[in-house]
């Protein structure tokens, strides 16, 4: 565990160190194009002067005549007056050539009432909304000239930046749904670790007074008295055979979380297919006199590598499930057929069948299918166990519905 908490905490300092970096970096791009933007504007703004010098004859050249007064504003000097109109006129196509399609609005200083008076805002873009500006704030030992305002200047250069921007965004999203990711899964081995403790405590602190009942039960059973009397025999038995049901349900929860603790080590040897089945059934029959079990198979002979405590498992639960789950009088068809690298055993039962919405949940751990068989009890372990022996021996399991009523369990197992 503290291995586990080692490696997420170090993948949680380089998802930090990748999006300080990312944005690092980001913020460098914009600084960059940033300044690119507003040497060219600068650029742009003094080609506006010089030609406007030109249009009025003016010779003598200003020094400096473009001020940057903040990120978005500029102020440019000007000999003398000059028309709004020529003005605009040069700025767009300057501008245009240029490529700065940002939009734009301007002002120009009107000396008879020290004010500026605004000229107009100009869709560069033909996206963007006109929003005029309210202030357009004056400039120092200046006469005439006019200001400019870029209020798209970040819209602009974030869109420039489109690439970095989506890129860094998906990035930050990925990590983001990883880190997600990795506290989910320590969240459920949390809960898993808790379950199995649960489960292993509970089990236990069941088998000691369940050994208990056992030995009383059996006891009580065999006294003079009890024997005498059918009906106190009858409960005898009955207290007996649901505490071995319990032990039993008892032992497999118990073999199941051992078994997602560790793998299942498998014994497997050369066993007789049909001599399984036949001790199955007997076995079955102790406890379902009614049912009626039988194999049809054209040879005694059929073996396959397995271990046969396990195997022997699996068949009792499926003739049990066949048993249980049926309404009438219990019939189980058992076929054995020769397959090219193996056999198929097939588990017939007249049964109440499975739903088939439910059909692909019936292997799932704790699951229990919803039926009318409402006194039948248990943990929905059985074939959740089966599934997992069947994949140590590379088995493969199906269940569907039969034709007529009940439900057909196959079982291709892999012969030596």
């Amino acid at each position: 565990m503290n291995k586990i908490k080692l490696i997420v905490l170090i993948g949680i300092i380089a998802f930090i160190g990748i999006i300080i970096i990312q944005v690092y970096w980001l913020r460098l791009a914009f600084d960059y194009e940033e300044k690119k933007l507003s040497q060219n504007i600068q650029v742009s703004l003094l080609e506006v002067v010089n030609d406007i010098d030109k249009y009025y004859g003016y010779q003598t050249p200003l020094i400096n005549p473009v001020q940057k007064a903040s990120d978005d504003y500029y102020v440019v000097n000007i000999h003398n007056d000059f028309d709004a109109g020529i003005l605009e006129f040069y700025l767009t196509n300057t501008f245009v050539k240029k490529g700065i399609t940002i939009d734009y609005e301007y002002a120009i200083y009107d000396c008879e009432t020290d004010a500026m008076v605004y000229g107009s805002y100009v869709n560069m873009s033909k996206v963007n909304k006109q929003i005029a500006s309210t202030y357009f704030p004056k400039a120092n030992n200046l006469v005439y000239y006019f200001a400019l305002r870029f209020p798209q200047k970040n819209h602009y250069i974030f869109s420039t930046l489109k690439l970095w921007v989506i890129l860094s965004v998906i990035m930050i999203i990925v990590l983001i749904i990883y880190g997600y990711s990795i506290y989910i899964i320590l969240q459920q081995k949390k809960y898993a670790e808790l379950q199995k403790d649960f489960i292993n405590n509970m089990t236990h602190e069941f088998k000691t007074p369940l050994a208990s009942i056992l030995i009383a039960s059996n006891y009580m059973a065999k006294q003079p008295s009890i024997v005498a009397d059918p009906k106190l025999e009858k409960y005898a038995h009955i207290v007996i055979d649901q505490s071995k049901k319990l032990d039993e349900h008892i032992e497999k929860i118990l073999n199941l979380a051992k078994s997602d603790d560790a793998p299942l080590t498998l014994e497997k040897t050369a066993v007789n297919v049909v001599d399984i089945l036949t001790k199955s059934i007997d076995i079955i029959k102790l406890k379902y006199h009614e049912a009626s079990v039988k194999i049809e198979s054209t040879s005694n002979d059929y073996t396959v590598l397995a271990d046969e405590f396990h195997f022997s498992n699996i068949i009792y639960n499926f003739l049990d499930n066949a048993i249980k789950y049926c309404d009438k009088s219990p019939v189980v068809v058992i076929s054995v057929e020769q397959l090219n690298n193996g056999l198929l055993l097939k588990f017939t039962d007249n049964g109440i069948g499975i739903p088939p919405k439910h059909l692909k949940h019936v292997f799932e751990k704790f699951y229990r299918v919803p039926n009318k068989k409402t006194s039948v009890n248990g943990f929905g372990l059985g074939l959740y166990y089966v599934q997992k022996i069947c994949l140590l021996h590379h088995w493969k399991i199906s269940i569907e519905n039969n034709a007529g009523t009940g439900s057909v369990v196959k079982l291709i197992i892999k012969t030596p």
